[in-house]
């Protein structure tokens, strides 16, 4: 931004425009042609084609004394040189004038420092701009800057509303409005292994790494609702609390392992990106990886307990479930029963 740009400042008198019958756009659109350039037609060469422009030569645009060569048309059809209706003044300033909200506006752009997200270099702007700028100058941002901060808020709302449905998902599945929590509250412990890879690998909190957050609170509930299920299932057998919830770990052990490292691999060459959109593949892959790792192997320590704590709570709640039988047990039933009634 120079302030100081040498320009000319055209002031136009429009009283002997007026007088001379010589139109205002007429004196603009003359000025235009010979000093901007108007776009005239086309021409066909050589296969291709140019345009024709209007302006005229450089050594009579060079200074204002270019300016006696130039004429209009009046209403009485004579032509006046122009110079009779327009003055030029030398002035300085500003080389273009950019508005922003209608507001005269010089553009600023900056970028974070390596270990720095977009978050902390906004707020860092923002306390220069509140330190450095006088009275009467503000700032606003714009680009993907301004879409950030409109959606800051939005962020926090979807995940909040993924774990709201997940939450009624599971409460439907189970019956229960507190055993969804044994799920739920194993989640944080994959999201924690996500940011802690970001950190390892500098990298910073993008939207790529919160789209990978969304992801794994489905992948990481996933897990915990196959012990959950499996240990519920023992419980209502007949089968004590703890032992329940061990056994459910036991038999979801290998399939969880399998599946979650199989995962894991598969986004390994994310995590070692290169070229066009790298910063992208290395945020998805380094927070599904780290999120997915940390999630599985603290998870089939931290669900079976916290399935302990809140089958504990439901059951003083709501009493202990009632025991299911497999369908050979209740085919035995009914045939014993139809055998005495022919006796």
């Amino acid at each position: 931004f120079n302030p100081g740009f040498p320009q000319y400042m055209m002031d136009i008198n429009l009283a002997k425009a007026k007088d001379a019958g010589v139109p205002v756009n007429t004196i603009l659109s003359t000025m235009q042609g010979y000093y901007g350039g108007l776009y005239a037609s086309n021409f066909n060469k050589f296969g291709k084609q140019y345009r024709v422009m209007i302006q005229a030569s450089p050594e009579f645009r060079t200074n204002t004394e270019g300016l006696n060569k130039i004429f209009v048309r009046n209403s009485s059809g004579t032509m006046a040189p122009i110079t009779e209706f327009v003055k030029m003044t030398r002035v300085f300033g500003p080389e273009s004038i950019s508005r922003f909200n209608l507001f005269s506006s010089i553009a600023i752009t900056g970028a974070p420092n390596p270990g720095y997200s977009s978050g902390d270099a906004i707020k860092a702007i923002q306390e220069v701009a509140a330190q450095e700028l006088p009275a009467g100058y503000g700032y606003e941002f714009s680009g993907l800057t301004r879409e950030e901060l409109a959606s800051g808020s939005e962020t926090i709302f979807i995940f909040i509303l993924c774990l709201v449905f997940v939450y009624f998902l599971l409460s439907a599945q189970y019956e229960s409005y507190i055993l969804p929590f044994a799920v739920l509250f194993s989640i944080p412990f994959g999201l924690a292994g996500a940011y802690l890879f970001s950190i390892i690998f500098k990298l910073n909190s993008n939207i790529y790494l919160q789209i990978s957050l969304i992801m794994l609170i489905g992948l990481l509930a996933k897990n915990g609702i196959l012990i959950v299920e499996f240990a519920l299932d023992r419980r209502r057998k007949g089968m004590p609390v703890v032992q329940a919830a061990v056994e459910g770990a036991v038999a979801r052990l290998r399939p969880i392992l399998m599946t979650s490292f199989a995962f894991i691999l598969g986004l390994v060459p994310l995590m070692f990106a290169s070229g066009a959109g790298a910063v992208g593949n290395k945020s998805i892959g380094t927070g599904a990886v780290g999120g997915m790792l940390i999630g599985t192997i603290l998870g089939v320590f931290v669900i079976p307990v916290l399935f302990i704590i809140f089958q504990t709570l439901q059951e003083r709640v709501s009493g202990p479930p009632k025991e299911n039988y497999d369908d050979e047990g209740d085919d035995e039933e009914e045939t014993l029963a139809i055998e005495a009634h022919k006796e």
